[in-house]
Formats: structure tokens, C-alpha cells, sequence
């Protein structure tokens, strides 16, 4: 949840035309994490849960590729972009991890 955080502390400094556009695309990809995961844990099997997962991870790349987008256009700079990364990819194996284990 810090990182969801995060995400919205940085998406603060982006230009105000991107309200709608990418701020508003890169907070529902990061908020989308946790409420799947959430969403997820409150299913009856197994199976099901690891579909919240699989949705989790996707969100997770999706929030990549939005930063990845503002780093393109100059809203944030290298150091950024790698300490997100670096924290999405550590989020993407906790999350794959959990996923292995309930099989």
C-alpha cells in the first residue's frame, strides 16, 4: 500500500493536462494491485484467487509501461523510473511466489 503511495506522490508533479490522461491511467494501474489481490484472498478456491493474481501482475506491467510513457516525456527522470521499476519487479515475485504457492 506505500508503494500505491508513492505512485500518486509522483504522479502529483506531472502536468495538469495529464489529469485525466496518464496520472489518472497510472494510479488505477497502481491501486489496481491491491484490490485484486484483495478482491482475490476473498474468493472460495484457490484457482480463483490465483486469477486475482494473474490480474495483479498485469496491472503491475501496465504501471510499468505507464511510467516508462513518463519517462518518455520527460515527467520523471531515470533515477525514478529505475527505483519503480526496481520496486515493481520486487512486487511481481512476492506476488508470483504467493500465486506458486497455492497450487
Amino acid at each position: 500500500m506505500d508503494f500505491v503511495t508513492e505512485i500518486y506522490l509522483l504522479t502529483n508533479d506531472y502536468p495538469k493536462e495529464e489529469m485525466f490522461g496518464l496520472i489518472s491511467q497510472t494510479r488505477r494501474a497502481a491501486t489496481s494491485i491491491p484490490f485484486n489481490i484483495a478482491e482475490g484472498s476473498a474468493k472460495s478456491s484457490d484457482k480463483d484467487f490465483a486469477r486475482f493474481l494473474e490480474m495483479a501482475i498485469g496491472s503491475s506491467m501496465e504501471l510499468e509501461t505507464a511510467l516508462i510513457v513518463a519517462f518518455n516525456l520527460k515527467y520523471i527522470d531515470l533515477q525514478k523510473l529505475a527505483e519503480k521499476q526496481s520496486k515493481i519487479t520486487e512486487l511481481q515475485k512476492m506476488i508470483y511466489k504467493f500465486k506458486t504457492n497455492l497450487n
